[in-house]
């Protein structure tokens, strides 16, 4: 089996690709990265797969990649037939993309928030979880919308990787005190999301939103 995912069990942006290779029933092989309190991936060995020191990394075959975000897209053009997790249409492809790197950057807030919580990685503690209360909010007016045009996904009439890449970091926001009863619309779409064929979860996401 060529394809080989670096991972940390606890790391939300490996999760992510973990769901997807999951919900596409693609096999690979995963090596657990000692994160912490080994700080593994900032290894010599690590760096010469990824100079940022972090994960997740894919290597299949010649190909190593890293950022959760491209992984997700490598991941569906590769294996998603049907298109359904990365839409051909222009505007749809673009909307998920938005929520890509919606997801990749104004979600950062949120990891550092869990990482500062769970693990003292330092960091502005009031700064951090207020960013995340603003991008939850955003998510949650979004999908609120959604709903009253009688959809039930981020994006289009199916899910996307929006929904993959989205889930995490509010599905394990109460690791840093954010209580899901504050966004309705988004514990709706998280229950949806838990539907998904393939689904499966990770230590800190609840059992029930």
């Amino acid at each position: 089996m060529s394809l080989v995912l670096h991972d940390y069990e606890l790391d939300a942006d490996s999760y992510k690709v973990r769901l997807l290779l999951s919900v596409l029933g693609v096999e690979y092989d995963k090596v657990a990265v000692n994160v912490h309190p080994g700080h593994e991936q900032r290894s010599p060995a690590y760096l010469r797969l990824n100079p940022l020191g972090n994960l997740p990394i894919l290597v299949d075959g010649a190909t190593t990649l890293r950022d959760a975000g491209a992984i997700l897209a490598y991941l569906s053009r590769l294996h998603d037939r049907d298109g359904q997790w990365l839409p051909a249409d222009p505007v749809r492809f673009g909307e998920v993309m938005m929520w890509l790197f919606f997801a990749g950057q104004d979600l950062a807030p949120a990891t550092l928030a869990r990482l500062h919580d769970m693990l003292e990685v330092p960091a502005d503690r009031d700064a951090v979880i207020a960013a995340s209360r603003r991008a939850f909010r955003i998510m949650d007016d979004h999908m609120t919308r959604r709903e009253l045009e009688g959809f039930e996904w981020f994006v289009g009439e199916n899910a996307t990787l929006a929904e993959i890449a989205l889930f995490p970091a509010i599905a394990l926001s109460r690791d840093f005190g954010v209580d899901h009863d504050e966004y309705p619309a988004l514990r709706r779409w998280m229950r949806r999301v838990r539907t998904i064929p393939g689904f499966i979860t990770m230590p800190g996401i609840p059992d029930y939103h």
